[in-house]
């Protein structure tokens, strides 16, 4: 049988793959390309750079397993795909600490100005006095919008920070973390800072838009290492320019990579960013391809 990997996958990942017999390629391929060859394999395994729409589903004539190294899925047609009876398979937990050390990266930085310090200091300023207000995590009230194996390794990493935690998810009804449940527009209300840990889903609007920011409290800090779109951009720069948030952290874009219309978000002195890298570490990197790699043996066994 024969799967096609359009995105990479960790060297641990291939020897699985290839020891159970399966005939590899590894190969970047254009949406036309990838339409035209598809038909060959009976699995797709990609990142979040490769997008498995209706258009490739329909071609992929032998198609039994798409396979998602990561958590989302908005990148393929899951409607579809199980419409034709396509097994979806992804890896919801093995970038999950990866993402959750970035968020609090985020979080640091705009505490204590290292984005903004970096770039002044290499050009030859000593910004000591202008950075000399930032603010300890220590104390605050983190409020995790999506408590779920991303949000579950923030949770523990700021309850270490000695950090109050609540969090709002309507699929959790109780946590046997030390988190206080609460609703959305009570943590919009409380929480000194907000990391955002939930999916895009495809024709819903943005979870945090105008009217989420007017029941924050002013000076809130944003993070978002989720998915692109689940923040109203244009909203959030208006939001930083009037006070309402003091400082966002950015792994996520409505455009990847971002166009010159997102410029003023990426620039505004009070944001730190990062090119969509949450789970790009080498240690989420083996995990996902090990996981992905057994969890598609074991998919495609039915098929021998």
């Amino acid at each position: 049988m024969k799967i096609v990997i359009t995105d990479g996958i960790d060297k641990k990942g291939e020897e699985i793959l290839r020891n159970a017999g399966f005939e590899l390629t590894i190969q970047k391929y254009s949406p036309e390309e990838l339409i035209q060859v598809i038909g060959e394999y009976d699995a797709i395994i990609v990142r979040s750079a490769t997008k498995v729409t209706k258009e490739v589903i329909e071609a992929g004539k032998k198609l039994k397993v798409i396979a998602r190294g990561g958590v989302g899925l908005d990148n393929i047609d899951v409607e579809y795909a199980k419409s034709k009876g396509i097994e979806i398979l992804n890896t919801p937990g093995a970038s999950a600490i990866s993402v959750a050390e970035l968020a609090l990266a985020h979080m640091f930085a705009v505490a204590r100005f290292l984005n903004l310090s970096n770039i002044e200091m290499r050009q030859g300023k000593w910004p000591k006095k202008e950075y000399s207000k930032g603010f300890e995590l220590t104390g605050k009230t983190l409020g995790i919008i999506g408590l779920g194996n991303i949000g579950k390794e923030v949770a523990k990493r700021a309850i270490g920070l000695q950090m109050k935690v609540i969090a709002y998810d309507p699929y959790v009804t109780s946590t046997d973390l030390d988190v206080e449940l609460v609703s959305k527009d009570e943590l919009l209300s409380r929480a000194d800072i907000i990391s955002l840990h939930l999916p895009k889903i495809k024709g819903e609007p943005p979870a945090i838009a105008a009217p989420e920011f007017a029941k924050m409290k002013k000076g809130v800090v944003l993070i978002n290492c989720a998915r692109g779109g689940v923040v109203a951009e244009k909203d959030l720069l208006e939001a930083l320019n009037n006070g309402t948030v003091l400082a966002a952290g950015i792994d996520v874009f409505e455009n990847e990579p971002p166009t010159e219309a997102q410029r003023d978000l990426i620039n505004h002195p009070r944001v730190s960013v990062t090119p969509h890298i949450g789970a790009s570490t080498v240690e989420a990197q083996e995990r996902v391809g090990v996981e992905i790699a057994h969890k598609v043996v074991e998919a495609l066994k039915k098929y021998q």
